[in-house]
């Protein structure tokens, strides 16, 4: 059989070439008549349509917007957090006309470097929380445009966070406010190599996850600014899993199998500081079977805020972040920088005001790099803590909220707000 091109519809019509084009590309540009002929002689002899490869080759835009976790692929649709996350950006990108194309992270990181290189996406938005990710590289020598989400900010490159540091101060402080002295922490991966265990100085001062190590920052001002020793608290970090695991086990799970390390203790912590809500909800399942009341000997703060902390009985406290606001301001930086606005959750920089100068591969990077800094301030108080029969101690200053270089805060700060003091449980 012949190979069919636009040419020969043309020939065949009596039309030319960029007529037969324009019924696929620019519809508009032709009568619904004309283009209805056009497409009914290319089904009679069977041509499908133009290539899309070719077309994007030609055009130099796919229409796709990468996004990369720094978890299996799987992570992406089981864990809340992220789940909130995309669909931040998928709205985004609907209503933009353009697709959302998933990459997957670790377990095999050559594998994601590799695909990260030859990926047909217009730009990325990168969840780097590893600090010195070698991804930043790969993106940087492709020249692609890209937002990095909950990573350290970088000079000249688009950024969407939160202030994970002032939020777990908060969670801290709220348990102090009650009067606990006795506290455990059940924290992230502090980094990529599979541990799980006590989390140690040494440990910390290795290269890790930004994100765990922000918040473990903000538990420990709290902490040491009521006059407790960081060094008597135990923090426990739960591992990744090796590459070879096929069944994925959730965040739930990871807490529940570090719990026995706090709650079997002989001094056991009376309040538990869980840097997700996941991990703080397998935490609140390890203390049901052990036959400790939460709230009544035991005080859980999680950290996101996703539907399931509400579902979660007792409800779980929490640390709210805009985890659909995040999505949805990375892919707005993405598809169009303009559309967030300096007073509601971005500042600017420009390349040309002290920022380091860029490499010749970044010269596809917009000229203006902006840093989406939602806060995270938010503290929901429900019924996974309550007051202890212990007198708080004196705090010398009220924790304040410190926003980074020259970022405006989306939401307002240091808003408490409360439920009914009881949830009767659900027949």
């Amino acid at each position: 059989m012949p190979h069919i091109t636009l040419e020969t519809i043309a020939r065949q019509l009596g039309v030319s070439k960029m007529t037969v084009s324009n019924a696929y590309n620019r519809p508009d540009q032709l009568s619904p008549a004309l283009r209805q002929r056009v497409l009914q002689q290319a089904r009679e002899i069977g041509y499908p349509g133009p290539n899309p490869l070719a077309s994007t080759l030609r055009k130099g835009k796919t229409g796709t917007i990468g996004l990369t976790f720094d978890d299996p692929l799987t992570y992406a649709f089981t864990d809340p957090a992220a789940v909130v996350f995309m669909q931040g950006m998928a709205q985004e990108c609907e209503q933009a006309g353009v697709g959302l194309l998933l990459v997957p992270g670790a377990p095999d990181r050559g594998q994601t470097l590799e695909l990260l290189k030859t990926s047909l996406v217009d730009s990325f938005a990168v969840y780097s929380d590893y600090e010195l990710d070698e991804r930043i590289d790969v993106l940087q020598e492709r020249g692609l445009p890209f937002v990095l989400i909950d990573s350290t900010p970088l000079a000249g490159v688009s950024w969407v966070g939160i202030d994970d540091r002032g939020g777990a101060r908060l969670a801290a402080q709220h348990l102090l406010d009650l009067g606990h002295r006795r506290f455990g922490v059940v924290t992230l991966c502090v980094g990529p190599d599979s541990v799980r265990g006590r989390v140690t100085p040494e440990r910390l001062a290795q290269r890790g996850y930004y994100v765990t190590k922000q918040r473990l920052a903000g538990y420990r001002d709290a902490l040491e600014a009521a006059g407790i020793d960081w060094s008597s608290v135990p923090v426990y970090e739960h591992d990744h899993l090796p590459s070879t695991t096929v069944n994925v086990t959730s965040r739930t799970d990871d807490g529940y199998r570090l719990a026995p390390a706090l709650l079997d203790r002989a001094q056991r912590p009376t309040a538990i500081l869980a840097m997700s809500d996941e991990l703080a909800r397998g935490v609140m399942q390890a203390a049901s079977e052990r036959g400790i009341d939460v709230p009544r000997e035991l005080s859980v703060v999680g950290f996101d805020d996703t539907p399931e902390a509400v579902r979660s009985r007792p409800p779980l406290t929490t640390v709210h972040q805009p985890l659909r606001d995040k999505g949805a301001a990375a892919a707005r930086l993405l598809l169009d920088p303009r559309r967030v606005k300096a007073n509601e959750s971005s500042s600017q920089r420009s390349s040309s005001c002290g920022l380091a100068p860029r490499p010749p591969s970044h010269r596809r990077q917009p000229p203006m790099s902006f840093l989406a800094y939602l806060a995270a301030q938010q503290l929901v108080h429900r019924f996974s803590t309550e007051q202890f029969d212990v007198e708080p101690q004196p705090i010398d200053e009220e924790p304040i909220v410190r926003s980074r270089m020259d970022s405006v805060r989306l939401s307002v700060a240091d808003v408490l707000r409360r439920t009914a003091d009881r949830v009767e449980p659900v027949a």
